[in-house]
């Protein structure tokens, strides 16, 4: 029987190659960890995640609450494993990170029809049907490849991840625990600041800044992992606007909200490690230990992840791509995660389900399946495939690129409703066509 190979072990690959496996056909998983690893991952295990712990919303009226209801209904294997390592995050599905990547790894393990190869691939296999899910830290031999094989240079964004400290470290007299707008539990401990303590913070952040003499600035920066520093270099009252707005948020047994708020999520099980919410950055570790314990509650704050920076690739995928996911002059490779260009977890999770889901069809000699753009997946691969290649920037899932309602809709709650439904609905039918 004809295999499927799937090189790379992070989300999307192991969302393809649990979809191809689960069909009745045989898998070759390579990832190169550990006997190569990253700048940033830690262990060898499938689906480790690298930044936050955060899966973002599940409600069902969010662009990111109805990415997930899709992949669900797709047979999502990242999000069954989600829901049984899930910590307290408010309205936010978030995980253990050592579990989810354990329980994920064991599952993939447990299947019998894959097979999985530690070794780094520094070619593409000459024949067969491989998906490529190297992920934004694909090798620089295999990067060569890409870059070969597109005949263009890669296009590339610097990332950043936030740093994590222990529970016992933060003062708990300064802070206080809610959840924006009040949504969901009260998970989030929030740091207050007054106007004092934030222009002392952000006075102490731009010198720390300035004092390294960041060559990164020059280059492209995504905003959606934007750093601290790079944020806070853009004006006074960005970082407020940002991560640290305090709208949504009143101190407890007061009517008063805060000038700005630093929000803390729960990382592990068991609620020993925090990681400051949109906090990426690239500062040396004494700078961040420096400036970050300037934060009201975080005066003794022990690191236990200091925030790093790495490059992300992702390709110029309007020039590559089929909506399939295909290389358009190589229909038998398909591209999947983050290096398509779609950004975030479950995003690029998602192009891993469909990668797998086309793979099965050229196996089984049928057409590749095109999603409605109604749904969010849809929409999410019309826009890598489809946009202007000149201008192409990695993109999250979110209501607007969605095709607009037949009726216009001013309230945006009902708006937001109107979308779901429809793209569910569609989704519904999709599925049927190939329920496993």
């Amino acid at each position: 029987m004809k295999y499927v190979n799937v090189i790379g072990g992070g989300l999307a690959g192991s969302e393809a190659a649990y979809f191809i496996a689960s069909s009745g056909f045989p898998v070759r998983l390579f990832e190169m960890r550990p006997v190569k690893n990253t700048p940033v991952h830690q262990t060898g295990d499938l689906a480790e995640l690298v930044c936050s712990n955060s899966l973002k919303s599940y409600l069902e009226d969010t662009a990111q609450g109805l990415l997930k209801q899709e992949m669900r209904l797709l047979g999502s294997l990242l999000l069954s494993c989600a829901d049984e390592v899930r910590v307290p995050a408010g309205s936010a599905l978030a995980v253990d990170r050592k579990l989810f990547s354990e329980r994920v790894s064991e599952k993939i393990k447990n299947m019998e029809n894959i097979e999985i190869i530690r070794e780094e691939v520094t070619q593409i296999p000459p024949e067969g049907i491989t998906i490529i899910a190297t992920g934004p830290l694909t090798s620089d031999a295999f990067a060569q490849q890409l870059q070969d094989l597109t005949g263009e240079g890669n296009l590339y964004f610097y990332d950043a991840v936030a740093p994590s400290i222990t529970v016992e470290s933060i003062d708990l007299t300064k802070v206080f625990k809610a959840s924006r707008y009040g949504k969901g539990t009260a998970d989030y401990y929030n740091c207050p600041m007054n106007r004092d303590e934030y222009e002392l913070f952000y006075s102490r952040l731009i010198e720390a800044d300035t004092f390294q003499g960041h060559s990164i600035d020059k280059q492209a920066v995504f905003d959606g992992c934007m750093p601290i520093e790079v944020m806070a270099g853009r004006g006074i009252d960005t970082m407020r606007y940002g991560p640290m707005r305090p709208v949504g948020l009143k101190v407890p047994g007061s009517d008063e909200r805060p000038y700005a708020v630093v929000q803390l999520r729960q990382e592990d099980k068991d609620g020993q490690v925090f990681g400051l919410v949109g906090f990426q950055t690239r500062l040396k570790w004494r700078e961040q230990e420096d400036v970050f314990r300037l934060i009201p509650g975080l005066e003794k704050a022990e690191f236990v992840r200091h925030g790093v920076m790495h490059r992300n690739t992702y390709i110029n995928s309007p020039r590559i791509l089929r909506p399939t996911l295909q290389f358009n002059d190589i229909p038998r490779l398909l591209l999947a995660g983050q290096i398509t260009g779609v950004e975030g977890y479950m995003e690029s999770a998602a192009t891993g389900i469909i990668a797998g889901l086309n793979a099965v069809r050229i196996l089984q000699k049928e057409e590749p399946l095109i999603l409605s753009r109604f749904t969010m997946i849809g929409s999410l691969l019309d826009f890598i495939s489809n946009s202007e290649s000149k201008s192409f920037q990695p993109i999250n899932a979110n209501f607007g690129i969605l095709p607009p309602l037949d009726v216009k809709i001013k309230d945006k709650k009902a708006r937001y409703k109107s979308y779901v439904g429809r793209s569910v609905e569609e989704m519904d039918k999709f599925s049927e066509l190939f329920l496993i």
